[in-house]
C-alpha cells in the first residue's frame, strides 16, 4: 500500500494555527517490516505526541516478541510446540486466538490459523492487529487524524484534509514495483497480501500445499486485525474465498489474479 494523498499549501477553511504545524513521520523496523506514521500537515495533536509514538513502537516491538515464530524462546513458539499452555501466555495471546476463530469463521476457513504446519500461527492476523493498537494509542492521545502502515497494512482514522472523508491509498502493483494496480478511498483500515515481496509462504488449510489463488488480496474494512486475516484467506482462497468475504458485513475485498484478471466486491471504492 501506498498512501497517494499529498498536503501543500493551506487548504480553504484551515484554521491559521493548524496550518503551521508540520506533518509528522515516524519509521520503526519491526516485526520484520517497517511501521510507518503519518500524522498529516495541520492535524492537531497533543504536545507530547512525540512520547506517544515512542509508547506505541514500544508497544510494538513488546508484541513482535511475543508472537515471532522465528524465535524459539518466544511465547508463542513456546505455545505451537506444546511447551506451554494457554494459561502459560500473555493475556494478549488469547485475544489474538479468539479473533483468529472469529476470521476462521467469517471467511469460511479460508484463514486457519490452526491448520499451518508447526502448530497455530496467527501471523497472518497479529501484524494487522498490532499496528491497529499502535495507531489507537495516538487517537487516544489526541492526535485527531492520522495513518500507520505496517508493511502494506494500512490503519487511518480522522480526515487527512478539510473536506476529505477518506485517505486514498494505492495499492502496489503486483508484477511492476513502481506502479499501482488501483487507488482505493478508505476510511477505516485495508490490508493486501502477495508473494511479490516474500516469495509464495501462504499455505491452502485444506491441502497443507501452497497457495496461488491470486496475484494480490486486499481488503478492506473497519477493524485491521480483521481486513489482515481476510486478506490472507482471499491469498489462499481467490475467488471462492472473495464470495465468502463479500458476505462479512463492512468489508469489502478486490482481487487480481494470477492471470492479471481483476475482480471485487460491491463494497471496494476506487479513487
Amino acid at each position: 500500500m501506498r498512501c497517494t494523498s499529498a498536503d501543500r499549501g493551506q487548504q480553504a477553511g484551515e484554521p491559521a494555527g493548524l496550518a503551521l504545524l508540520p506533518a509528522l513521520t515516524r519509521a520503526e523496523p519491526v516485526m520484520g517490516t517497517v511501521v510507518s506514521f503519518l500524522v498529516p500537515r495541520g492535524v492537531a495533536r497533543p504536545a507530547g505526541v512525540g512520547a506517544v509514538l515512542d509508547a506505541a513502537c514500544a508497544d510494538l516491538h513488546r508484541i513482535d516478541a511475543i508472537f515471532t515464530t522465528w524465535d524459539d524462546a518466544s511465547p508463542v513458539s513456546r505455545l505451537r510446540r506444546g511447551a506451554a499452555g494457554l494459561a502459560d501466555m500473555p493475556p494478549e495471546v488469547a485475544e489474538v486466538l479468539c479473533l483468529c476463530r472469529a476470521a476462521r469463521q467469517a471467511s469460511g476457513g479460508w484463514f486457519d490459523p490452526w491448520a499451518m504446519p508447526g502448530g497455530v500461527d496467527p501471523t497472518g492476523l497479529v501484524k494487522g492487529w498490532a499496528v491497529e493498537r499502535a495507531a489507537g494509542l495516538l487517537r487516544q492521545a489526541g492526535v485527531a487524524a492520522a495513518m500507520v502502515n505496517g508493511g502494506g497494512d494500512v490503519t487511518v482514522f480522522g480526515s487527512p484534509g478539510p473536506a476529505q472523508p477518506y485517505w486514498r491509498i494505492g495499492v502496489r502493483h503486483p508484477w511492476r514495483q513502481d506502479a499501482l494496480a488501483a487507488v482505493l478511498l478508505v476510511a477505516g483500515a485495508v490490508a493486501t497480501s502477495a508473494s511479490y515481496e516474500r516469495g509464495c509462504h501462504l499455505i491452502d488449510p485444506a491441502t497443507a500445499a501452497p497457495a496461488s489463488r491470486a496475484a494480490s488480496a486486499t481488503v478492506t474494512g473497519p477493524s485491521l486485525a480483521v481486513a489482515d486475516a481476510l486478506a490472507t484467506a482471499l491469498a489462499v482462497g481467490g475467488d471462492d474465498a472473495l464470495t465468502a468475504i463479500g458476505e462479512v458485513e463492512g468489508y469489502a475485498g478486490y482481487l487480481i489474479r494470477p492471470d492479471g484478471t481483476e475482480t471485487s466486491t460491491p463494497g471496494i471504492v476506487f479513487a
